[in-house]
């Protein structure tokens, strides 16, 4: 008998392989064409949206034209006759509106402003004494008035007007919608709104005055211990 040949382990195993090979290499293929049709379809979607942008900046900010107000009298011919007659208008109604007073109403109590007490401290809607409080964040000093003071009061009889003044500045504020009105000066040494407060033309602080529990202001304190 002639020598016959037997395949050995390794000329097994590659003919085993083929098909295994051969499919791989063809998804290997099909991955990498998916990646270049993404590829082509994310750089179509950019340039889309550069020649989009481009053209909203062209035509004044989209489709219908800028927003009210905005790059008005931009590339377009002025009326003839004379200004933009929105523009007159608005100068017209600027020129007749009264200029401001550094008098304001403000509404207390309805639930707006409701007043608590802070005798020390800071707060917004809050009395500190007979002739000081806080509104909206900001400490005011009764103008037209001294009351007297509560901490610390320096006799007994100041410390029981003081109280009753200070309940009774509370009781005034919640009562309903008070002015404020400019002093001499805006501001005391303290840093202290100086204010006439007042309602329906009436000063709080004279009601004080008239009940016993403030006096008008002089120009400087005295004792109410005396």
């Amino acid at each position: 008998m002639g020598q016959q040949w037997w395949p050995d382990k390794r000329t097994d195993q590659l003919r085993r392989d083929g098909p295994d090979r051969a499919w791989e290499q063809a998804r290997r293929r099909r991955a990498r064409a998916r990646r270049r049709a993404g590829l082509r379809d994310l750089l179509t979607m950019a340039a889309a949206g550069v020649l989009l942008g481009l053209g909203y900046v062209q035509f004044g900010g989209g489709f219908g034209g800028p927003p009210d107000g905005v790059g008005a009298g931009v590339g377009t011919a002025p009326l003839a006759g004379g200004a933009d007659p929105a523009v007159s208008e608005r100068n017209a109604v600027s020129a007749a509106a009264p200029a401001p007073t550094r008098t304001r109403a403000v509404p207390a109590g309805g639930g707006v402003r409701r007043f608590t007490f802070c005798h020390v401290g800071g707060g917004r809607n809050c009395v500190v004494d007979g002739d000081t409080f806080w509104m909206d964040g900001e400490k005011i000093r009764v103008a037209d008035i001294d009351a007297p003071e509560t901490h610390p009061s320096r006799c007994p009889r100041e410390a029981e007007l003081g109280a009753r003044a200070t309940q009774r500045l509370h009781a005034l504020l919640n009562a309903g919608p008070i002015s404020l009105g400019s002093a001499d000066r805006d501001t005391d040494r303290y840093g202290r709104k100086l204010r006439i407060v007042s309602r329906d033309g009436e000063s709080l602080g004279a009601v004080l005055v008239a009940e016993g529990l403030a006096r008008q202001w002089g120009g400087a304190r005295r004792s109410w211990c005396d």
